[in-house]
């Protein structure tokens, strides 16, 4: 951790004042690190800390003439310093101080992220189990297929988030890397000694080799895990407007007192929410792809990466922590219609038993084929008649041959769907399930 930085919130990471505060603290840690080596006296280092300072106005005007951001930064730098102004950057790079600054910046938004996403996993355990034994039907293909527990689908999701957090802690450590080596990389200037100790100040490594720059599939990397952790949450964002239509109606996202859901229409309650985190999770897959586009670079280095970099990470970094907060505050307060659900499940008549059934046959001597045929005749029959598949069951001949009344009502008991229930939370939830 930087000793001398206080870390900001999400949204104040990227902006000018948090970027040139880092870049202060890293000529200022070079500078003590000369000194702490014998490359510069130890008062000149003294001096720099005490004097460094910048003005934001001063370095865009100085950068209207110089067109470099970095030498109008270290250039309002030195007018504070004073003379000691001559030992900033000391056979370093611009990359040297962009790339490190830039990690930290990375870092920290990764810790904010993660934040959030621990904050997800939390609100998600304690719905899943509260509605661990709460029936709904399960859908394969949009059908109705057999049935499953909310809790269970939102346990789904809990031990995706998981993945997640784990995949963002790897990416964190991933780009956690600094440099102080040059102008191409060759360190002909600079002090690996003194490189190791500006990065240990910060609570950065320093990277193993480098051109003149961090290479950037340690970056790529991390806006995929970003992008991967927004896909999630898109797929949680889908599940839920499906389930709040109007002819589902089982989950719906949070409607405020006061709310609109149309101009037209007063009755409408539209899932704005949800499509939103939709829409931005197609933000982050895009600048993932384009994080993997700057990878590959012209020799050594050049810069048609920067440009692109001042817009993928703080928008990425950004719209993934505002869109877990939603989901957040989402899952922790979502509307569930228990009676929906019961609705739903017996909305085919009992086809949603249709396999017990099918085992149930196959149980008692029949080839899988015929006990197949006996299963869906019932099934497409009861869908063009009033009478239900289970009556259609109960009068086919070849059923009632081998099987009893008693078994077949034993068919539809929904418990057969819920006994492994609890087994499966316990597996994904371990010693967390009492937690």
């Amino acid at each position: 951790m930087i000793s001398r930085y206080s870390v900001p919130d999400i949204e104040e990471i990227w902006t000018d004042q948090n970027k040139y505060s880092i870049w202060q603290e890293v000529e200022v840690l070079y500078c003590e690190g000369l000194a702490e080596y014998g490359y510069i006296p130890e008062r000149a280092a003294k001096r720099i800390r005490t004097k460094a300072a910048f003005s934001r106005k001063r370095i865009a005007s100085i950068e209207k003439k110089t067109r470099h951001d970095v030498i109008a930064f270290l250039t309002n730098l030195a007018e504070n310093i004073g003379p000691e102004g001559r030992y900033l950057h000391l056979g370093m790079t611009s990359s040297d101080l962009l790339d490190t600054a830039m990690a930290c910046q990375l870092r920290e938004s990764a810790n904010q992220i993660l934040r959030r996403l621990r904050k997800l996993r939390t609100a998600l355990k304690n719905q899943a189990v509260r509605f661990k034994d709460l029936p709904m039907v399960g859908r394969t293909h949009g059908i109705h297929a057999e049935p499953v527990t909310f809790g269970l689908k939102l346990l789904v999701w809990y031990s995706e988030v998981d993945r997640n957090i784990e995949r963002m802690e790897r990416v964190r450590d991933e780009v956690s890397v600094g440099q102080i080596t040059g102008a191409v990389g060759t360190m002909t200037h600079t002090d690996p000694r003194v490189e190791r100790f500006v990065m240990k100040k910060l609570g950065l490594r320093p990277a193993d080799v480098t051109t003149q720059m961090i290479q950037r599939d340690r970056h790529a990397d991390y806006l995929s895990a970003v992008a991967l952790a927004g896909a999630l949450l898109e797929k949680m964002a889908v599940e839920i407007r499906g389930l709040q239509r109007t002819e589902v109606g089982e989950v719906e996202e949070p409607f405020t007192r006061g709310q609109k859901g149309s101009s037209a229409m007063p009755h409408k309650r539209n899932p704005i929410l949800t499509e939103r985190i939709s829409g931005m999770a197609r933000l982050l897959r895009g600048n993932a792809m384009t994080a993997m586009e700057n990878i590959a670079l012209w020799h050594e280095r050049d810069i048609s990466h920067s440009s692109v970099e001042r817009i993928i990470f703080p928008d990425s970094t950004g719209l993934l922590a505002y869109m877990t907060d939603k989901m957040i505050w989402i899952i922790s307060n979502m509307k569930v219609n228990r009676k929906a659900m019961e609705h739903n499940l017996a909305l085919t008549g009992g086809h949603i038993f249709s396999q017990h059934v099918l085992l149930l046959l196959v149980g008692k001597g029949l080839s899988r084929e015929e006990a197949y045929l006996i299963v869906q005749r019932a099934a497409m029959r009861s869908m063009e008649s009033e009478k239900s598949f289970r009556e259609h069951l109960a009068e086919d001949r070849r059923f009632k041959e081998v099987c009893s009344d008693k078994e077949l009502e034993r068919a539809f008991d929904m418990s057969n769907h819920l006994k492994r229930i609890d087994y499966i939370f316990r597996r994904t939830l371990g010693k967390k399930m009492k937690g």
